[in-house]
Formats: structure tokens, C-alpha cells, sequence
């Protein structure tokens, strides 16, 4: 699951950053037009460009540190709490003997 939503992550940072760098073509494209509401056009789709790459920003730092967060708390509860693990781990282990011996 970690790794499902770890690849859907950067799928979406791929596609924000190909949309971004679309956006700024375009935005070189049409530097050249002269007048004033597609000065004011630029003006608006730079200003949207920073504030999404800047949201971009503050989720992957934020995602981050979740992950960094839920790392940290798994680890401690293994290293407070080892022998409940050991003793699922121990079951499972004897459950799956128990059914690759059947076969």
C-alpha cells in the first residue's frame, strides 16, 4: 500500500511538473503579443504558477514528514514492544508450515 501511494506521489508530481513546463511555453510563446490583457494574462497565469508549484512544495515536505513521523513511531513501538512481534511472526511462520506441509 506504502508503495502504491509512494508511486501515485510521483505520478503526480511528473504531471504537475509536465503541466508547469507546458504552462512556461506557453508563457514564452505568447511573451511576444503585444497589449495589455495579455500582459495581464501572463501577469495571472505566472502569479497561479508560483502559488501551485509553491502548494507542490509545502505537500511533498508535509508527506515527508508523515512519512518520517510514521516511521519513527513503528520503530519505537518495535523496539518497546518485540515480543508480541516475535510471537505473531512465530504464528504466522507456523501457519504457513502448516499449510505448505499439506501440500
Amino acid at each position: 500500500m506504502a508503495q502504491n501511494v509512494s508511486d501515485a506521489r510521483s505520478q503526480l508530481v511528473d504531471d504537475f511538473n509536465k503541466v508547469a513546463g507546458d504552462t512556461e511555453s506557453l508563457l514564452r510563446a505568447i511573451a511576444a503579443v503585444p497589449g495589455e490583457k495579455a500582459s495581464a494574462l501572463r501577469a495571472a497565469v505566472e502569479e497561479n504558477l508560483a502559488a501551485a508549484r509553491q502548494r507542490v512544495r509545502h505537500l511533498q515536505g508535509a508527506a515527508y514528514e508523515r512519512t518520517t513521523a510514521a516511521a519513527q513511531a513503528t520503530d519505537e513501538y518495535v523496539h518497546e514492544n518485540p515480543w508480541p512481534l516475535i510471537g505473531a511472526a512465530a504464528a504466522v511462520g507456523f501457519i504457513l508450515g502448516l499449510i505448505a506441509r499439506r501440500d
